[in-house]
């Protein structure tokens, strides 16, 4: 991993990391049953899906969100290309306004070669130029970002902190949404079986969720299932093989079939959905071409023969 890669985890670790004060905390509770509402597709926007206890209200995580982002930002090398920026946003905010999160998305590009994105406490999220290369089309993107939405809306980093009774500005946990170099996902080994658990819970209600955002918002579902198979089924991600209560991530095999029951049961059968565009297409060759040579890369353009987007 070289010194830029997931520069937040490694510089900002207070952010990843759960102090050892909180190694002993009580154990955590099991997960929620799912609500009614949880699977009802019209019903995005118009429900909480963060019902846990909550230690900090909308505007503390808020404040919150923004001093840690302000760290992140401080140690680590953003891509400033206007062009690829303002065409993730677009994508972002696409899906944030069909989800369930009720605080505003701000999505940031950090220029590394390792396929990782985290995301912090108030909608900040923060997605490697590496995973981005790793995209195959629209939809994945917006799978990519979805995922980072939903824990957004689930409020995944307070809620953690919460349950663990974790207060102080130094401990509230970042969430990471992507696969990474470590199997523990940067968590000390002293952290409980019980808050694994937790945290496994919350990457599957990522999934849950996240791939509801992705149909609601116009792209074709199975575009989440081949994201979530690409990206943890292969590289690191893959070849660590950890036993199941040590990891913060549910096996893979669990994940993808969750995801295509959800798919076949909840999210309504139909005829067309956006798998990808032309501006995707622009998107990732600005980016390659980057990568290879540097900023001497043609523009975004308009989509002229998109895959409509169902209403």
């Amino acid at each position: 991993m070289n010194a830029q890669s997931i520069t937040a985890t490694k510089v900002f670790t207070f952010t990843v990391c759960l102090c050892a004060s909180c190694a002993f905390a009580s154990p955590l509770p099991q997960t929620k049953k799912r609500s009614q509402s949880d699977a009802d597709i019209n019903a995005i926007g118009h429900r909480h899906i963060d019902r846990d206890e909550n230690f900090y209200s909308l505007d503390k995580e808020k404040r919150l969100g923004a001093v840690l982002a302000g760290e992140v930002e401080r140690s680590s090398r953003l891509l400033n290309d206007p062009a690829v920026t303002e065409y993730i946003d677009k994508v972002a905010q696409n899906v944030a306004k069909n989800s369930d999160a009720r605080l505003p998305i701000v999505v940031r590009v950090i220029d590394s070669d390792v396929a990782n994105s985290f995301t912090l406490p108030g909608g900040y999220q923060y997605i490697n130029r590496g995973l981005l290369l790793r995209l195959e089309n629209e939809a994945e993107l917006a799978s990519a970002l979805a995922r980072g939405i939903a824990h957004t809306a689930l409020r995944s980093a307070t809620k953690e902190a919460t349950k663990g009774g974790l207060m102080q500005l130094a401990t509230i946990p970042l969430i990471l949404s992507g696969p990474v170099g470590s199997s523990s996902n940067g968590l000390p080994l002293t952290v409980p079986v019980a808050q694994l658990k937790a945290r496994r819970d919350d990457e599957s209600d990522a999934d849950y969720f996240g791939v509801q955002y992705l149909y609601k918002t116009g792209y074709d579902p199975k575009c989440f299932v081949s994201f979530v198979q690409r990206t943890w089924g292969s590289g690191i991600a893959a070849t660590t093989k950890t036993p199941k209560v040590f990891s913060t991530y549910p096996p893979l095999d669990e994940r993808l079939a969750s995801l295509q029951s959800e798919i076949s049961k909840i999210l309504p059968l139909r005829d067309r959905a956006t798998v990808s565009t032309s501006e995707f297409d622009a998107f990732l060759e600005r980016l390659r071409a980057q990568k290879s040579e540097g900023l001497k890369t043609p523009t975004l353009r308009t989509p002229s023969r998109a895959i409509p987007i169902l209403p």
